[in-house]
């Protein structure tokens, strides 16, 4: 990849949900990060007293480096082409999806986009913990949705108790299969669960920003938080594609986003494979290996709930062991199903 792909999350959950608190509150988190919202809606973003609201193509910026746009779901590809231009500079892009809209469809349309400029960065399901029973009654198809999702947010997680909450997370447990399932209260999910927030030039690492400040009251109060494990992965020993697949294809319930470099040593020595992982997703990214950098396998695996001990003897366990575990020709074919295409690549049957 010789440029930055943006992330691309889709936010959906049905009216009441608190997926437009959320969202305000990952602009007002944002510090550094420029973060492009795209509103399936006729709604109120009501960061800053700012209102987007019944003007479809209307773009408002926000302030501080974030800009807001209504749209309409069928001419969703053009405005990812405006806010993707280089020009705009923006670092993610979160589509709010319409509280009655069909959150696939949405996934559909950003996975099939042929914008170079963007990565598919997942879907995020809000649910309301106090009126989960009532909402799977009145919209059956929730359990469609949750079964998609690759990060579930049950939200307003204070307006019930221990139990309740417990009962409410494992049946979306249940019916969101590998899905990520955090709990929340008043939408208050760190920032960096579903992007990696770019520090503002000149901050010092550990300091409290202005937003830090203003909302530090509000944050006091909004346990349950999000909470999440962020574990780190570095090996100079080359990655057995064959083994590294059946890892990914298995991993476990709770990992939401696996980034990084893979070395894979013989098996293509020429490239190192960039890896892009939310929920369900997967993508291998092939590139020629920076003249003089060292090789080396780095991962970040994010995730709730995981057991990183077993995660690091898994992904140990990957590492090619020695000239007598060289992988094979056909041994990249796994990794080569979810790279993306070239021209001359006939497509997978």
């Amino acid at each position: 990849m010789s440029t930055q792909q943006i992330p691309v999350i889709v936010l959906a959950g049905f009216l009441g949900s608190g997926k437009t608190t959320l969202l305000n509150h990952l602009l007002r988190s944002s510090r550094g990060t420029r973060i492009g919202v795209m509103v399936n809606d006729f709604g109120d973003i009501g960061i800053d007293a700012m209102t987007v609201a019944g003007q479809v193509g209307s773009t408002v910026s926000l302030g501080n480096g974030c800009l807001c746009c209504a749209v309409d779901a069928s001419e969703l590809d053009t405005y990812l082409e405006v806010l993707t231009r280089p020009e705009v500079g923006l670092d993610v892009i979160v589509i709010e999806a319409s509280g009655l809209a069909e959150p696939q469809e949405l996934v559909r349309m950003v996975l099939a986009s042929e914008n170079e400029r963007i990565v598919y960065g997942g879907l995020v399901q809000v649910v309301d913990a106090a009126e989960f029973d009532a909402t799977r009654d009145r919209h059956p198809e929730t359990d469609r949705h949750l079964a998609i999702a690759d990060l579930v947010v049950v939200n307003k997680a204070d307006r019930v108790g221990e139990e309740e909450l417990t009962a409410v997370r494992e049946a979306v447990g249940r019916l969101a299969g590998r899905a990520a399932v955090i709990t929340a209260a008043y939408g208050r999910l760190d920032p960096e669960l579903l992007f990696d927030r770019v520090a503002p030039e000149g901050e010092i690492e550990g300091q409290m920003s202005i937003e830090d400040i203003l909302y530090a009251d509000e944050d006091a109060h909004a346990h349950p938080h999000a909470a999440y494990e962020t574990l780190s992965h570095a090996s100079d020993v080359p990655v057995h594609p064959r083994r590294l697949m059946t890892f990914l294809d298995s991993r476990p319930e709770g990992l939401y986003r696996i980034k990084g470099f893979v070395d894979f040593g013989a098996a293509d020595p020429a490239n190192r494979y960039t890896v892009h992982a939310v929920g369900r997703f997967l993508r291998f990214y092939p590139e020629p290996w920076p003249p003089g950098e060292e090789r080396l396998t780095q991962l970040v695996l994010i995730g709730s709930d995981i057991d990183a001990a077993a995660l690091r003897k898994a992904l140990a366990a990957c590492e090619q062991n020695g000239p007598q575990d060289t992988p094979d020709e056909q041994s990249m074919w796994g990794v080569l199903r979810y790279a993306p295409r070239t021209e001359d690549e006939p497509a997978e049957s």
